[in-house]
């Protein structure tokens, strides 16, 4: 009987069926990770490496993916393909996973909550180096935004990026109203 996947686990399936290379060679939990720090990390968790393997070995005990070792090199490297299963599953979740509303997580906004426990000055600085934060992180998902280009076949993903390009527009936004109320 399967379990209920989680999030991430999608998250990987969908990473093995992103193109028709991935799809067919397999990524190693390696190149996942790359992948996912590339990729996910803009808008969901980017998982650590240890909780890449443990999702990996759970989708490949339920038949999602397939391990394949890979003599080929100096020593053996294992690549994951994605099964018909896993294609299935994927593809369901797509289509009848609920619109869950995200959870903020906001690490400035849980100290900002408790700003009266530190100095004006400290809160400033505190704003600067997240701005400083946000622009650098705009400034990569920019160049990934280029890199996708107006190729038809990435016109999703590219759609993401702008999604996170305003999402950053508006962070700063809200810094600067808060710097004004401040």
């Amino acid at each position: 009987m399967t379990t209920p996947l989680s999030t991430t686990s999608y998250a990987l399936l969908g990473l093995l069926m992103f193109d028709r290379a991935s799809s067919e060679d397999g990524l190693t939990g390696y190149e996942m990770k790359q992948r996912a720090d590339r990729t996910l990390r803009f808008y969901w968790v980017s998982p650590a490496m240890s909780q890449i393997y443990t999702e990996l070995d759970r989708l490949r005990r339920e038949g999602y993916v397939e391990a394949v070792d890979d003599t080929s090199g100096r020593r053996t490297t294992r690549r994951f393909v994605i099964t018909e299963a896993g294609r299935s599953a994927l593809t369901t979740w797509l289509h009848t996973s609920e619109q869950d509303f995200p959870v903020l997580k906001h690490p400035i906004a849980l100290r900002l909550l408790m700003g009266s426990l530190m100095g004006p000055g400290e809160v400033a600085a505190m704003l600067d180096a997240y701005e400083v934060g946000l622009q650098e992180r705009r400034r990569e998902l920019e160049g990934v935004r280029e890199l996708l280009g107006d190729n038809e076949a990435l016109a999703f993903p590219a759609h993401v990026a702008e999604w996170g390009l305003a999402y950053y527009d508006s962070e700063r936004e809200i810094v600067d109203k808060l710097r004004k109320k401040l």
